[in-house]
């Protein structure tokens, strides 16, 4: 099959919940062929597509669920990828919207921009992906499409130009009039599979005049061509305004609207000619990788399917076979029976069998050129790994995964729920890099680690929607760490005599803060008065007492400990005895060396309606904040501070209230800061107290 680059758009459709995000899928996958009977979805007010793709495959047996759903439009191939609802500092976030072209903004033309539309708004500005905007509903009542595109402008600040109007609304909305053509468009037949293209009627003439003349003057801002027609007052060509709508489009500078009525089958084939006509073809974005070799600085991937292939697993589904991997390709060609390597993990992988879904069958395909998304079987992968040609050295996704900061106790309610408990866990942390689960040894418990708060809750959330796993969680702990902040020497002898062999060793030195590493061993003993057998013991004795400090209980980082001296015996002196030894002289040296409690400080990044900008600095003080700066982005205002993790507890709840919900807040950790004397004294009553409760 020949492949042409320009003929392929890789897009998203994000919506508001409600806005009828699924109903529009299920349109689109009719009139390109890909499904042949139309099941619409009940929502509760008898017209919404519930989002719930879970129920929806239930209902329907297609999976809009899928990751990437192709379809083709006038010899075009279109790759609807699936795009998480939830802004969740996650990483899943990142790599689907990664893969991402372009995208159509889908908006309700009673609600609206609410809160949401302007959360993934955020998102797709954050990954710089043009898109274009479909007000749908127009059938409903209180449909009123131009509201929509002043809040476009108002709300998000958009540039959004209509392209098309209505041809009446509410319960009367029975076509569009497209203003490049300037024709007026029906859909007749059932399912509005007929395009009828008829004159406009007389009585929107002029209306469609003076919108048609706004779209000019605004997209000749992108095209000389374009302003020398108006200027010598000249017929203007359809495709000189397709062209400079497209360049302002790519540029994000322009966003053309369309309207219609998903429902009622109305407006969706037009949408998926703008999709060809607006949104870019792999060619026209850019991507970078990174190299691994330099620090990660950044390479730009060429679209060429002849050099070194670069790709990127996206998406892990459970499928009935194993291991379903969704992959795009950025460079080079993926080819069934060439080898790659997972750069995370360093293997090579022979690749066997490449797939592409259609909706819900899967098409053996032999290879995927750059530009172009499939699916890859039983390749043991983690979603965000990238496949490279042996020799290259690149990532798609940074490789430094953050440390977790917090972590919670989690337990299934019965014997059922911890199998499927252990099933979500085996998956997601398959999925998530950052999200990772461990057994306590002391209180065998199940333990959850991840990013932030809502980062853990959305993951037990998911047991229970997807795994049906019933648990019940504990309060969330932060990882506090222990450190000492000066110099003190050690000399401490361990000696043991019950009568037989006994044990003997001693161990001197000092222990000194180091702020670039957990833990340095150093050896500087002369002479053999330890012997270097035992010299090992000695760092093993040691690194035994970081998991847990002795001034609280916490993991202890930043130390460097040297030995200069000791003694051992000929008979008496074993490798227990130097471990030994060595813990006796850590606990001797710590508690001369100013042991202090370390805290993770979290950057976090509000993202608020100017008029809330007091409120919210007021709520990041309130939490220890320190804010670091706040600059105006258009019509929002982004305040970005640091403030300790553990103030951080139900602070999306707090935000949310005192911001009519429209604020949002990325977190991220920075770094670990010494934490005030209160808190301390907070934590070691807490330590004491769940001692007491476990004697």
């Amino acid at each position: 099959m020949e492949h042409d680059i320009q003929k392929v758009r890789n897009i998203g459709i994000s919506a508001h919940i409600d806005s009828g995000k699924t109903t529009l899928t299920e349109r689109v996958l009719f009139y390109t062929k890909r499904i042949h009977t139309i099941h619409n979805v009940k929502g509760k007010d008898g017209i919404g597509a519930t989002m719930d793709s879970m129920e929806l495959e239930k209902e329907r047996g297609i999976t809009i669920a899928s990751a990437a759903t192709y379809c083709s439009w006038q010899g075009h191939e279109i790759n609807i990828i699936d795009t998480p609802g939830h802004v969740d500092f996650t990483i899943e976030v990142e790599r689907s919207l990664r893969v991402l072209d372009g995208a159509i903004l889908v908006l309700c033309s009673v609600g609206g921009v609410q809160s949401q539309s302007i959360t993934v708004d955020m998102q797709m500005k954050r990954y710089k992906i043009p898109c274009i905007a479909f007000i749908n509903k127009c059938d409903r009542s209180g449909a009123n499409p131009f509201r929509v595109i002043d809040q476009l402008e108002e709300k998000l600040g958009h540039n959004a130009i209509a392209m098309q109007i209505p041809i009446g609304i509410e319960a009367d909305f029975i076509g569009i009039v497209d203003l490049v053509s300037m024709k007026a468009i029906y859909f007749d037949g059932d399912n509005g599979e007929n395009v009828r293209i008829e004159d406009i009627p007389e009585n929107l003439l002029a209306e469609a005049m003076e919108k048609r003349e706004e779209l000019i003057d605004a997209a000749s801002m992108y095209s000389d061509e374009l302003t020398e027609a108006i200027l010598e007052e000249k017929e203007i060509a359809e495709d000189l305004i397709i062209d400079a709508v497209r360049k302002g489009t790519l540029t994000r500078e322009m966003t053309p609207v369309f309207i219609g009525s998903a429902y009622k089958n109305k407006g969706v084939q037009p949408l998926l000619d703008a999709v060809v006509n607006f949104l870019p073809c792999p060619r026209d974005v850019q991507n970078e990788a990174l190299d691994m070799e330099k620090d990660e600085a950044p390479v730009i991937m060429d679209s060429d399917p002849k050099k070194p292939v670069v790709a990127l697993a996206f998406k892990l589904e459970d499928a009935q076979y194993g291991q379903l991997t969704y992959i795009r390709v950025y460079q080079g060609t993926l080819a069934k029976g060439s080898s790659v390597v997972n750069i995370r993990s360093g293997k090579k992988i022979k690749i066997g069998r490449l797939a592409r879904m259609h909706a819900d069958q899967m098409e053996d395909i032999e290879a995927i050129p750059a530009g172009y998304i499939g699916a890859l079987f039983g390749i043991d992968c983690i979603s965000g790994d990238t496949f490279i040609a042996p020799g290259l050295n690149l990532s798609m996704t940074s490789m430094f995964v953050p440390n977790p900061v917090i972590s919670l106790a989690i337990a299934p309610k019965d014997n059922n729920a911890r199998i499927n408990m252990s099933k979500a866990l085996g998956r997601f942390t398959k999925e998530d890099p950052t999200f990772r689960t461990y057994v306590d040894d002391e209180t065998n418990d199940t333990i959850i680690e991840g990013m932030g708060e809502l980062h853990l809750e959305i993951y037990v959330e998911r047991m229970r929607r997807e795994y049906s796993a019933e648990v019940t969680t504990g309060k969330p702990r932060v990882a506090y760490r222990e450190t000492i902040t000066r110099m003190a020497e050690f000399n401490y002898i361990h000696k043991k005599q019950t009568g037989g062999a006994g044990q003997y060793g001693r161990v001197a030195g000092y222990i000194e803060p180091v702020a670039t590493e957990d833990f340095v061993f150093e050896n500087k003993i002369a002479g053999g008065k330890i012997p270097s057998q035992f010299i090992a013991s000695c760092e093993k004795g040691f690194r035994q007492c970081l998991g847990k400090g002795p001034k609280i209980g916490f993991p202890v980082t930043g130390i460097k400990i040297v030995i200069n001296d000791g003694a051992s015996h000929s008979v008496d002196s074993s490798e227990m005895a130097f471990q030994a030894a060595a813990r006796g002289a850590f606990l001797e040296g710590y508690a001369r060396a100013g042991a202090v409690i370390h805290e993770p400080i979290m950057k976090v990044v509000v993202e608020t309606p100017a008029e809330f900008q007091g409120s919210v600095m007021g709520l990041l003080n309130q939490r220890r904040g320190m804010i670091i700066s706040c600059q105006d982005e258009g019509t929002l205002c982004a305040i970005e501070a640091q403030v300790p993790l553990a103030e951080m507890f139900g602070f999306s709840t707090v935000l949310r209230s005192s911001t009519q919900g429209r604020a949002q807040f990325t977190m991220e950790f920075v770094k670990y800061k010494q934490a005030p004397q209160s808190i301390v004294e907070e934590l070691i009553e807490q330590a004491a107290k769940e001692k007491k409760n476990a004697a």
